[in-house]
């Protein structure tokens, strides 16, 4: 036997004696806790959704530590997970803004969700809202259309920050309704937003249900005109659905885990697998509704496909209305 015979088989023989290594790794997953990135502050849906999951997945999937990474209207947080390593313990708990919106609309974006992410599932979709403070006079999207044109150009709405698909609906209700001249204030993440409405600071916000905005809700501290869905929701029977106050004005936010795109195929159905166990838990899901949320079942494959189609369906929408980071 030469030497190049023996240096080939000295070769071959590491990287069989590695296969078996990493496969134990995947097949030991986790071993440690998981971070799950939330790239939005605290309080508000994709938060709330993050938390829910975690406290449910821990018997599944050991301890997953949820840390909020807010800024640039979920990428920051989104760019993190795109550089860390794929190894399941960095995910990403992704929306339609860091998946789709944000990417279409930055002029150097710091990522391609198409390609930094493998998607794991979508957890639930999520209502938006039109919020008033109670002091304005306006119990209906009509009503509230009416005092806007009567009050033009004195009137401003919030956000949970620029970028997010709030702001889309925000600008979407704005052109629908005609009413142009509305001011955009950007807050960073909806628990400010909501701050600031509920004290009267400003007259408006286009919010995501959660369980928080439900309850402001029923204790009149806030009053949600509509909720921007093709039928009313069970948790707000008295809230007319955006599509009875006007055509097409139906917005629904999707929120997922998602993880860096060399994450290996077993790791991303381990995780998978756990989901759809803790989906099949009634009390779970009925959390999950009664903070305004519509839990989905569904594998990874059908996951990536949705958002894909989510990207094909908005991204035309955004550049139509020429939508933009403010």
């Amino acid at each position: 036997m030469n030497r190049r015979d023996v240096i080939r088989l000295g070769l071959a023989s590491l990287a069989a004696s590695a296969v078996p290594s990493a496969l134990s790794a995947q097949s030991a997953y986790p071993e440690r806790p998981i971070r799950l990135i939330v790239p939005f502050a605290p309080g508000g849906v994709v938060d709330v959704t993050g938390r829910l999951w975690a406290d449910q997945v821990k018997s599944l999937l050991g301890t997953v530590v949820v840390e909020n990474h807010a800024g640039g209207g979920g990428t920051l947080g989104a760019s993190e997970v795109a550089r860390a390593q794929p190894d399941g313990y960095t995910v990403l708990l992704g929306n339609t803004s860091t998946q789709v919106l944000n990417p279409a609309i930055m002029p150097r974006p710091p990522y391609d969700p198409a390609v930094a992410f493998k998607t794991i599932t979508i957890l639930a979709n999520s209502a938006v809202s039109i919020a008033v403070h109670p002091a304005l006079p306006a119990k209906t999207v009509g009503e509230l259309v009416a005092h806007i044109k009567a009050n033009s150009g004195k009137l401003a709405y919030g956000s949970p920050g620029a970028g997010t698909f709030t702001h889309l609906a925000g600008e979407m209700f704005k052109q629908l309704a005609n009413t142009p001249d509305v001011t955009h204030v950007p807050y960073r993440g909806a628990g400010p937003g909501i701050s600031d409405l509920v004290s009267g600071h400003i007259p408006m916000m286009v919010l995501n249900i959660t369980n928080q905005v439900i309850e402001l809700h029923k204790t009149g501290k806030i009053r949600i005109v509509a909720v921007l869905t093709e039928k009313r929701l069970d948790v707000l029977p008295d809230v007319p659905a955006g599509k009875e106050s006007l055509a097409n004005l139906v917005a629904m936010l999707f929120t997922g885990l998602f993880v860096p795109a060399a994450t290996p195929q077993a790791i991303i159905d381990r995780i998978g697998q756990a989901n759809r166990t803790a989906m099949g838990n009634a009390e779970f899901k009925a959390k999950l509704a009664a903070a305004g949320l519509d839990a989905v079942l569904d594998t990874p494959a059908e996951a990536q496909r949705f958002v894909d189609a989510e990207r094909a369906r908005l991204v035309p929408l955004v550049k139509a209305v020429g939508f933009k980071l403010q």
